[in-house]
Parts: C-alpha cells; structure tokens; sequence
C-alpha cells in the first residue's frame, strides 16, 4: 500500500472516531501540510464516502451524521480468533489499532464479550498446536472471570473420569496455545487449575466471588503445571547465580530455592534421560541429590558427548 493511500485511509479512520476535526489537527496527526488533507478529503468524497466540510478559521471535517462502514461479516469462532491473534500479537506493530478497528463492527453483545476474554487473559510461550476449546466456553468462563459469577462446570480429566463442580474463575491463560482457566473449586476449596478443552459446559450461577487482591493466574497455571506427578521428583544443587537461572528456566519447569552453594532446582519428569539433558543444557556444575538413578543417566549422557566428540578411544 503507496503512502498517500494508506493516509487516505488514516484520514477515513480518524473521522470514523466521530465529530468534527479541525484541518490543522488532521494535518498534526498524518503528519502533511493541510493543503494535502483537503485533498485526502476530496479522495474519499470521490470514493463515495459522505465527508462533510465546514470553512472559516476553524473549518474541517466530519462524516455524515449516521454513516457507518459496512459491517464484518465474522461468525463468533472468526471474531474471537481474529481478537485473540491481534491481542497477542504484542510484537507486531499497528496490533493494537487494529484491534479497535474490528471491535467498533462487531455486534454489540459480541464486542462485551470478547472484551470480557481480552481483559481476563494472561499469555506465556508462543502458541503451538493444541485441541481447541469450544467458543461459548472459553467466552463464558472469561465473563465469570470478569463478573466474579460462580459458575458450574462439567469437567473430563486426562484420565477419563467425569465431574460436576461449582468453580470461580479468577482468570484464563494461553499458554504454548493450550487454554486454561484457574479459580476456587468449591468441591476441594483449593485453588485450581483447568484445560479449557476439557470443560464440557458451563452453567452461570447468581452467586458471585471476590478473587484474591494479589492472585496471578499465570504464575499459578504455570506453577500447577511444574507440580504435574510426572514419574520421577528430581532435586539437583546447581552451582550458578539465581537471577540468571530464573531468567532461563521458566516457572512451569521447576521451582528454585536459593541455598547455601547454589540453588536448588526441585521438578517431575517423566524419563531421568530427558531430565540428564536440561541439566547438560544449562550448562554449570550441578549436584544430583535425587533420585539417584538420575546420576547414571548424567553419565551415560556424558560418555554420549564424550563419543560423539570423538575423545573415547574404541577397542
């Protein structure tokens, strides 16, 4: 898109913002003379576009009262995940623009809710490919989270077994593009943590809640996820400054607690082999306190290295 045009159209959306703007204030804001702006306004009267001119000292433009774009035709499933990939879209430049731009043609009731989604999500890593959660679902439970309603979920665990529970949804989580929503569970009144794609419904309550003052969903699904009873509970001192190894191991892979000599890394895994190699990539001495099979497959993991550097002599 040439510059003049994608000004022309800069021009179109400030007047869609509503009342009247001043020649010299549309000149400030797309950065022209305000001879140029009459001519961007002449462009969109050619086009069709109803652009109403006042003259004087402070003359300048408005739209027709009541002239409205033509709406975007997006099902639900097409406006959540166009407003989800803009939201998260942190590192891409005009994202937040955009975002408003699709939000003032939405229906009303749509707008509220993805606004109720956008503003009770936390993000993580980027996402990968993961089961995606039904809509109504997701959209429900991010206007619980925002309402502070109680709600009753249906809900299949990995293992296959099938609950009914009353739940406060204090917030939901993309993570590595898996979806979670974490609150109170009234059954365990612990707080809790849930994949998205798992909830087979959600029923809206009439009781509300009152969520933590200093709770954060992320920290606590990223915590949840570092406790998952994966097979094997390693400890390992590592000998290495603790700011720099906070920086490089995120929260949902293990949990570090400053020592005397270095700092302890306490997580689950589920192969000893796939733990020899985290610790190999970190790259600074370690001492394995459990289990101790973990030290055998360090070592099995070093002869590896050893071999593949070609330093083993052969028989």
């Amino acid at each position: 898109m040439t510059r003049p045009t994608a000004r022309v159209l800069a021009l179109l959306e400030l007047l869609q913002g509503g009342g009247k703007h001043t020649v010299m204030s549309l000149a400030e804001r797309l950065d022209v003379d305000e001879r140029t702006v009459r001519r961007y306004a002449v462009h969109l009267v050619d086009l069709g576009i109803p652009v109403e001119a006042s003259r004087g000292r402070y003359g300048g433009y408005r739209l027709a009262p009541g002239y409205k774009l033509p709406p975007l035709m997006f099902t639900d499933d097409e406006a959540v995940a166009v407003m989800v990939a803009l939201a998260t879209a942190t590192a891409s430049p005009g994202a937040s623009s955009a975002v408003a731009k699709v939000r003032r043609v939405l229906p009303i009731a749509l707008a509220g809710q993805i606004e109720s989604l956008l503003s009770t999500m936390d993000t993580t890593l980027p996402a990968r490919r993961r089961p995606i959660p039904a809509t109504d679902t997701l959209l429900a439970l991010a206007d619980a989270a925002r309402r502070h309603h109680t709600v009753t979920l249906s809900y299949t665990a990995w293992r296959g077994r099938s609950s009914v529970r009353d739940f406060d949804a204090y917030g939901l989580v993309l993570h590595s593009g898996q979806w979670y929503v974490t609150g109170l569970d009234h059954e365990t009144r612990e707080t809790r943590t849930f994949r998205l794609d798992r909830v087979r419904s959600v029923r809206g309550l009439s009781e509300t809640f009152t969520p933590p003052d200093d709770f954060d969903p992320a920290h606590q699904v990223l915590a949840g996820l570092a406790a998952i009873p994966y097979r094997h509970a390693v400890s390992v001192i590592l000998r290495a400054d603790a700011d720099s190894l906070r920086r490089r191991i995120p929260a949902w892979v293990g949990t570090l607690t400053e020592v005397p000599g270095g700092v302890r890394l306490t997580f689950r895994a589920e192969r000893l082999a796939g733990a020899a190699d985290l610790l190999a990539s970190l790259g600074c001495p370690f001492i394995v306190e459990a289990p101790t099979e973990l030290r055998e497959e360090v070592r099995v993991l070093a002869q590896r290295l050893l071999a593949a550097a070609g330093d083993v002599p052969t028989a």
